[in-house]
C-alpha cells in the first residue's frame, strides 16, 4: 500500500509529522510532499504556468514552493509519473479545526479535493488548537485510518473525500455532525491609508459560533467528527424556471 501525506501548515509542521508517523504504522511505502512554508486558507488553488521548486529533503520526503494542492499535482504528474500512484492521500493534521466555510477555504481539504480529481481516496485531518496529546495518539490514528481503509467500499466514491476533525483528547467517540456556520473574515483592519490607496488586513480567527449538533458543538463536546464531502456543484434547476428563460 502506498500513502501520500501532505498538509497546508508546511513541511516542518508537528501535525504533518504525527500523520506521517501514523501512516508508517500502516505501510512502509509512505511519501511526504508539503509546502515549504505555511499556506493557510489556500483552498484548492493550484499553480499553472509558473515555476514550482521541489526540494528532496530525504528519501520520499519533498518540500514544494507552491500551494497545498500543488503538492498533490506535482506528486502525481512528476514523482509518480512512471510509478504506481498512491492508494490513499492523507492531509494534515491541520493546526486548528476545519468547520463551516473552512470546508471551502481550507488548504488541508483542498489537498483531499485535488486527490479526488486523480481518482484517489483521500482523508483530510484537522484538530483543535493546543490539544492534549498523548503517546497513544499515533497508534489510535493509525488504527482509525486502517479501519477506514478496510471499509473504503462504504465511503469511497468518485469526487468524494473525508473530512475528520479531532477533539482535544483521543481516543473519542465518533459522530457525523451537521455542517455549521462559523463566519471568518468578518472584518478588515486599516493598516494605512494614503491618497487613493488603503492597506487592509483581515485578522485570523472566527467567532466559534455553534448550534446543537453542528461540527463546532460536537468537537467541543469531545467527539471525533467525520463528514464525507464532494466537489460536485451541480444542482438541478426547476423545470418551470427553465421554461421561463
Amino acid at each position: 500500500m502506498r500513502i501520500l501525506v501532505c498538509n497546508d501548515d508546511g513541511i516542518d509542521a508537528p501535525g504533518l509529522a504525527v500523520l506521517a508517523e501514523a501512516a508508517k504504522l500502516i505501510t512502509d511505502d509512505v511519501w511526504v510532499v508539503a509546502p515549504d512554508g505555511k499556506r493557510t486558507a489556500a483552498g484548492a488553488s493550484i499553480t499553472v504556468g509558473k515555476p514550482l521548486i521541489m526540494r528532496e529533503l530525504a528519501p520520499k520526503r519533498y518540500s514544494c514552493s507552491g500551494t497545498p494542492a500543488d503538492c498533490v499535482v506535482t506528486a502525481m504528474s512528476w514523482l509518480f509519473k512512471d510509478e504506481d500512484r498512491p492508494d490513499l492521500v492523507l492531509s494534515g493534521i491541520n493546526d486548528g479545526r476545519n468547520v463551516g466555510e473552512d470546508l471551502a477555504y481550507s488548504g488541508t481539504l483542498g489537498i483531499a479535493r485535488e486527490a479526488s480529481f486523480w481518482g484517489i481516496a483521500a482523508i483530510g485531518f484537522s484538530r483543535v488548537k493546543k490539544p492534549e496529546q498523548t503517546e497513544n495518539d499515533v497508534k489510535w490514528l493509525a488504527d482509525f485510518v486502517r479501519t477506514l481503509w478496510n471499509e473504503r467500499d462504504e465511503w469511497v466514491l468518485e469526487g468524494h473525500w473525508l473530512s475528520v476533525n479531532l477533539p482535544t483528547l483521543l481516543p473519542a467517540e465518533i459522530r457525523q455532525p451537521r455542517i455549521g456556520r462559523d463566519k471568518i473574515a468578518l472584518r478588515s483592519e486599516v493598516v494605512s491609508a494614503e491618497g487613493d490607496e488603503t492597506t487592509l488586513i483581515v485578522p485570523r480567527g472566527r467567532a466559534h459560533t455553534s448550534e446543537e449538533g453542528d461540527d463546532n458543538d460536537l468537537i467541543d463536546r469531545g467527539y471525533v467528527c467525520i463528514n464525507r464531502l464532494n466537489w460536485f456543484g451541480e444542482a438541478q434547476l426547476d423545470a418551470g424556471l427553465l421554461g421561463e428563460l
